[in-house]
């Protein structure tokens, strides 16, 4: 293989979708049907759903959290809309930050200090842990047996993760590869590692982090998993032509028999963006909240709120044309086990 063409294919390595400049009106979420909080904390890792340079939680301590996971090239901010939807709804959010370059058994070992901390550190009878894309990776990763001290207090744990290449991103495949190495003279992990980082050694269908994915912890009473059919979807049109398709990871990319043969999986498909599914600053993310909502992770909207929810999306998200939330159907999606 040439070298030339090499560079060219680990310029898709990022498997990922383009970042956003840090905007400073996502410094606040508001409170929505939050309860008052009770304490404040400072974990590592842990920040409000925001770009604020303060990290300080503002919590109810008795009530369940909700840990927010971005995938690469993201950020705290960018499930600011999301951590609003949940507000709404009366349910508090934190998000998980970090080096998306680092490796991901690394970062998901932060995750889970921060976890196991935010239990300690409050009474919250329940922590649910939702990934989007790589940060799937990292909360599926963190919810498994890791060599950590066990902690003081345990939480019921629940798992969601969306968009998630649990096969392995199939452009970083030739990383994969290792009787490639001495071809391109040692070239080839070294420009994987300059694109992706530390990271590039667990994104590869060979990878030790794809074929041993682990088993979920005891304490982990549920796990929803929802994978995107991404195809044909485009997340930006000019002039009646998309100018940034939204396809950055297969089905095939998604599925992983051993992730999905735990008896707590529940395997959701849905048509939609990689973006579009968790939303972004023009689009809401309708399709999952109706799933959520259908799967008992985020609290049903009630009838007489529905005009206040539709102000608030379109608040959010400045779209016009957001379906009904009193639409209860799951939009393109099917329900698998």
């Amino acid at each position: 293989m040439k070298i030339g063409s090499v560079v060219l294919l680990l310029l898709l390595l990022g498997g990922c979708a383009t970042s956003e400049p840090i905007d400073p009106a996502y410094f606040q979420i508001q409170p929505g049907n939050l309860s008052p909080a009770n304490i404040t904390l400072k974990i590592p890792g842990l920040t409000p759903c925001t770009d604020n340079p303060d990290h300080s939680l503002h919590l109810d301590s008795t009530k369940p959290v909700y840990v927010l996971v971005h995938g690469c090239f993201g950020s705290s901010g960018q499930f600011r809309g999301l951590a609003q939807i949940l507000a709404f709804h009366g349910q508090q959010t934190v998000c998980f930050t970090y080096d998306d370059r680092a490796k991901l058994t690394q970062v998901a070992t932060e995750l889970r200090r921060a976890v196991d901390q935010l239990a300690e550190q409050t009474r919250a009878p329940q922590i649910t842990v939702i990934g989007h894309s790589q940060g799937a990776l990292v909360a599926r990763k963190s919810l498994t047996e890791l060599p950590l001290a066990a902690p003081g207090r345990v939480a019921d744990l629940r798992l969601v993760t969306i968009s998630g290449p649990f096969d392995g991103i199939e452009a970083a495949r030739t990383c994969g590869k290792t009787w490639l190495y001495p071809l391109t003279l040692g070239l080839l992990p070294l420009s994987c590692h300059a694109i992706t980082g530390a990271k590039w050694a667990d994104i590869t269908f060979s990878s030790r982090f794809i074929r041993e994915p682990g088993t979920l912890l005891p304490q982990v009473s549920n796990y929803l998993k929802i994978d995107t059919d991404e195809r044909g979807t485009c997340r930006r049109e000019e002039g009646g032509r998309c100018v940034l398709d939204d396809e950055i990871f297969s089905l095939a990319e998604q599925r992983n028999a051993l992730v999905e043969s735990d008896s707590r999986a529940q395997r959701v498909e849905v048509r939609a963006g990689h973006v579009e599914i968790v939303g972004d600053k023009r689009v809401a993310p309708t399709k999952l909240i109706s799933i959520l909502q259908e799967q008992g992770v985020m609290r049903p909207t009630s009838p007489e709120r529905l005009s206040a929810f539709n102000r608030l999306l379109a608040r959010i998200y400045q779209d016009d044309g957001l379906p009904n939330p009193e639409d209860s159907r799951i939009n393109g999606a099917r329900i698998r086990n």
